[in-house]
């Protein structure tokens, strides 16, 4: 069956169609991580986009439920070079194909994704529809203009669990589900994270677990007094997808939160800290999304590989004096790291937990445990 993928500005791109064959419309987006494709398609910060991979072959090692970084996939849709019927890996337990199908999620394939990404590099990501009407070009293009900006979207709270939950450290596991043994830098006592979940990763409760935290997950908009109730040892504010401006309630938790106890922020939460510390954001032309950013860390002048899924940024021009700059994307020198001057409180742009990506980043959690252990004595 053939598809189509219509963008707003009028190009059209051809090919066939995979998946669910289901009418879907989102902002449109590039990925360039080599793999970890199901991480992609299951990672919440995505919710409302549409997802070009650059990586040419997709779908070939199946997938497993231990990859999944959430219950279901929050793609509104795929967009590929090769899109394989077929998985070849032990560890796979259904075909691509038929996991997006199953889930409501059509995919686009045989298409030159290259010419797609040039275009949203040139034009900057815009709303698109991938359908199979490929006859009905001008509604469809139509129906992309029509579609409600990502810009001012509260994505968040509609992601985000409804109820809390305690993530079970017992036996933490990493993303291939191996055991993961605790981090030989913590101690043996167990801190209690309270993490807000925006659009949490598995991995980053991983990772808590890794530190031997014991971790609460609240949905997005529990109150700061709430959260203090449970008498966290440090706050998490995690990834999640759309624009951090209309998040008052959680800019609001975080100004109720700072000085009181140890917070760390990843992605939108790192947003979210810009905004409370009295700072703007702005959208990016095409975001930053992939396994392959390299980032400075400014006290150590090291590099790191690092994973980033985002469309929006903090204006590090609009933070006040007592915030310090502390990470730089060398892609384009955007903001990618603060840190307050006084209160225990830091925050990262991109993903330290990776999945799919590198670990380069992994000791910003030992960082957090170890704010929290000084915060306690």
């Amino acid at each position: 069956m053939r598809a189509i993928l219509a963008l707003e500005d009028g190009r059209l791109f051809h090919g066939k169609a995979f998946g669910a064959i289901v009418e879907r419309v989102g902002e449109v987006v590039f990925n360039t991580s080599l793999t970890g494709y199901q991480e992609i398609f299951t990672d919440p910060s995505y919710a409302g986009q549409i997802v070009v991979l650059t990586n040419p072959q997709i779908g070939n090692y199946g997938t497993s439920p231990s990859d999944a970084e959430s219950s279901r996939p929050y793609i509104e849709g795929l967009v590929v070079r090769e899109f394989s019927p077929i998985s070849s890996n032990w560890r796979s337990t259904e075909v691509t194909d038929e996991y997006l199908e199953r889930s409501g999620v059509p995919v686009i394939a045989e298409i030159d994704t290259r010419a797609v990404v040039r275009h949203l590099r040139a034009n900057g990501v815009m709303r698109g529809v991938i359908s199979t009407a490929v006859d009905d070009t001008q509604a469809l293009i139509a129906k992309a203009r029509a579609h409600k900006k990502m810009d001012g979207t509260d994505l968040a709270s509609v992601v985000s669990t409804k109820t809390s939950y305690t993530w079970d450290a017992a036996e933490p596991r990493n993303e291939t589900g191996d055991k993961l043994l605790p981090s030989a830098s913590t101690s043996s006592d167990q801190l209690h994270v309270v993490a807000y979940d925006f659009g949490i990763k598995q991995n980053i409760l991983r990772m808590l677990a890794r530190e031997n935290c014991r971790v609460t997950v609240v949905p997005a908009k529990t109150t700061a007094a709430d959260v203090l109730a449970l008498q966290p040892d440090g706050v998490f504010f995690s990834n999640g997808p759309g624009d951090p401006e209309p998040l008052d309630y959680a800019v609001a938790n975080v100004r109720e939160l700072q000085g009181k106890t140890p917070l760390f922020g990843i992605c939108l939460g790192h947003q979210i800290f810009g905004l409370a510390l009295g700072g703007k954001t702005y959208k990016l032309k095409f975001g930053h999304h992939g396994g392959n950013h390299p980032i400075k860390n400014l006290a150590t002048g090291r590099v790191e590989i690092t994973a980033q899924n985002h469309n929006y940024n903090v204006d590090p021009a609009s933070l006040p004096s007592d915030v310090e700059r502390t990470h730089t994307n060398l892609n384009d020198d955007t903001l990618a790291g603060l840190k307050h001057k006084s209160d225990p409180m830091f925050s990262v742009q991109y993903h330290p937990e990776a999945s799919p990506g590198p670990h380069d980043s992994h000791y910003l959690f030992k960082d957090f445990r170890t704010m929290m252990e000084e915060f306690k004595k």
